[in-house]
């Protein structure tokens, strides 16, 4: 009896080992939370300009949903959402398998997207491996490749045509602001050759009364000295005497 509970006892340790050590292992990793905050604001951007919704999901091979998201925030669907009319999304499924199985991990990752996609879809899954995003690279990092994938859909859809690339104008455009004022219309560049010539006509103003008070000053002193020169001649003259 205690042989057959030494037997049971040691065949639930194992058991329990292999739950926390070998099965935490195939687990697939979902995006760091950066990655996916990132992401929702990078598929927000093209959705606002493409006027299309993007979005991601992550699943283990047991078909568990291990990350998802889109343009809308993270852990919302753009599938059947009513805010996207149009959409296209990243789906991976990614299986993780024991060491001692003789099945090789894998990797499948589809596009799917709304009704008017339906033509681009094969080709947008196909170019994806242009951007090194491979069953390797799903198979080595589950969630950076996804998120990377949602992000390369805006670039490939313009490539595919499907939409231009110029921003979509979603609101009535806002009444265009009064221009701003010529560079030249303040009051010294607009009344610029004015305020020179006023200078000007100032200065020479300022130089003719220079000029004539020098003048007027050599006039009085050559006054001064004829009138001197006048009186001593006088004084030399001999006097008359009767």
């Amino acid at each position: 009896m205690w042989g057959g509970i030494a037997v049971v006892a040691v065949l639930g340790a194992v058991v329990a080992a292999g739950v926390l050590t070998g099965d935490s292992s195939l687990v697939v990793p979902p995006p760091t939370t950066t990655e996916q905050n990132d992401t929702v604001a990078l598929l927000r951007d093209a959705a606002e300009q493409q006027d299309i919704c993007y979005g991601w999901e992550l699943r283990q091979g047991d078909g568990d949903v291990v990350s998802s998201g889109s343009n809308l925030g993270v852990d919302i669907s753009v599938v059947d959402h009513p805010q996207c009319p149009r959409w296209l999304r990243v789906a991976a499924t990614v299986a993780y398998t024991p060491e001692s199985s003789e099945a090789e991990d894998s990797a499948r990752v589809v596009v799917d997207g709304s009704p008017d996609f339906v033509n681009d879809l094969f080709a947008l899954e196909t170019s994806l491996s242009r951007f090194g995003l491979d069953g390797a690279a799903f198979l080595a990092e589950p969630g950076w490749a996804v998120t990377r994938a949602a992000v390369s859909l805006p670039l490939l859809v313009v490539e595919r045509g499907a939409v231009s690339p110029e921003p979509v104008v979603t609101s009535a455009p806002v009444a265009a602001p009064s221009p701003l004022p010529a560079a030249s219309s303040d009051l010294w560049r607009e009344r610029s050759g004015w305020l020179i010539g006023a200078t000007g006509m100032v200065l020479i103003a300022v130089l003719l009364v220079v000029v004539g008070l020098i003048q007027r000053r050599r006039q009085r002193g050559e006054a001064a000295v004829t009138a001197r020169r006048g009186k001593g001649s006088a004084s030399a003259r001999p006097v008359k005497r009767a």
